[in-house]
């Protein structure tokens, strides 16, 4: 799949089938992620790596679809090492979310629920308590296909060579 059929493709997905990831292609996905770009190349993540099915389910006290999926990427950042530490996470997310797309997959960027649960999700995972918890990425097949979330058309967010308001 090439990169805008992985982009116009991937959706939040909330549901999983029961399936086994292979490793190789989980590796990938974190390894995307790896390659994101960061504010002053400081690469302030880290990723722990859940497939086994108890922690799962522990983590879906937090959002209840990861406890249905055959893995989840936790992705824990180091606040202190950079000032941009949540566009930098944001970037590797969103690689790895295109990843799984890419290679047949499907995954959730939960976060809000992560940050209200922060430190349930740290002891579960064992996070040390100078890192943050930022979200938590489920990956799996979908149940059904996807529904794409309606967008705004590009003509209404795309201004050329200076903003100008466009009527309500």
């Amino acid at each position: 799949m090439d990169f805008f059929e992985a982009v116009e493709r991937r959706a939040s997905v909330r549901s999983f089938a029961r399936c086994e990831i292979p490793g190789e292609d989980l590796l990938r996905i974190l390894d995307a992620g790896r390659r994101a770009p960061s504010g002053h190349n400081r690469q302030p993540w880290e990723f722990v790596l859940v497939r086994d099915a108890e922690t799962l389910r522990a983590l879906g006290h937090i959002q209840g679809c990861i406890a249905e999926a055959p893995a989840a990427i936790a992705v824990v950042m180091d606040e202190a090492a950079s000032d941009y530490w949540k566009e930098d996470a944001a970037a590797a997310i969103e690689n790895m979310l295109l990843a799984a797309v890419a290679l047949g997959y499907a995954s959730l960027w939960v976060e809000g629920y992560v940050l209200r649960h922060e430190d349930y999700g740290k002891q579960v995972l064992g996070v040390p308590a100078d890192r943050r918890l930022l979200a938590i990425l489920p990956i799996g097949k979908p149940t059904e296909e996807p529904s794409q979330a309606q967008k705004r058309p590009l003509e209404e967010v795309l201004h050329h060579e200076r903003y100008r308001r466009r009527p309500s």
